[in-house]
């Protein structure tokens, strides 16, 4: 006979798995919502979801094994970034392979991320992985992942609500990147890291490099739409 207690430490157990199954379900509601927008139906929705969860994955491990130096062994840790700089790519290609509208395609796969990596960093709690420094004159531990997890509820809710009333015109992405990496520069400060020198950590270098080419890309597209109106 199956218990609760034996269910819960199989959930614990496979808490990655779970948690990535409901970021593909949250996805593929998600890209149902805009079918109109992305001309897209319900089985094309589903494999979308799946694929999206796939390469997400593929691109955090991926990163993971760059930022390490290319190191072999670093195979099937995960690196966040991952989905930050790779994603983009993955979008872009999708745009074009079904001329998709780019701006549309970006904005309503980006709040597919954010939630799908929302539940990377969940896993990350259960787990307890990625943990913060401990708290000076205290046993406890700054709670990096939990203020990381309440970061994305609150951009999921600001960005989603754009996206719903269509005025984010491509630049759901780009504010992500900035928000992000502005964020993960500041707490980067209370995490603890193998890669680090002093007080800073390699993922600093990432998300200054987030913020700025967020930011770059940002003004690019104001400033298209400036040229437009005029």
């Amino acid at each position: 006979m199956v218990t609760i207690t034996a269910i819960i430490q199989w959930a614990g157990e496979h808490s990655l798995v779970l948690l990535l199954a409901a970021g593909t379900v949250f996805s593929y509601y998600w890209l149902l919502k805009f079918k109109k927008e992305l001309s897209i139906r319900c089985p094309a929705a589903a494999l979308c979801a799946v694929l999206h969860t796939v390469f997400g994955v593929l691109s955090v491990m991926i990163f993971a094994i760059v930022e390490s130096g290319f190191n072999i062994s670093a195979f099937g840790n995960m690196s966040l970034f991952g989905g930050v700089f790779f994603m983009p790519m993955v979008y872009y290609g999708a745009a074009k392979l079904f001329y998709r509208k780019t701006g549309d395609v970006f904005d309503v796969c980006t709040i597919c991320m954010l939630f799908t990596l929302m539940c990377a960093r969940i896993n990350c709690i259960i787990s307890g992985c990625c943990q913060g420094n401990v708290i000076p004159g205290t046993a406890l531990r700054w709670p990096t992942r939990e203020a990381e997890v309440v970061f994305y509820i609150i951009l999921l809710i600001i960005l989603g609500r754009k996206v719903i009333i269509n005025g984010a015109n491509g630049m759901i992405y780009p504010l992500y990147m900035i928000a992000y990496g502005a964020f993960r520069f500041i707490s980067e400060f209370f995490r603890s890291s193998q890669q680090q020198t002093g007080i800073f950590h390699i993922a600093h270098v990432w998300a200054i490099i987030a913020f700025a080419l967020g930011l770059s890309i940002y003004y690019e597209i104001q400033r298209k739409k400036k040229k437009v109106r005029r």
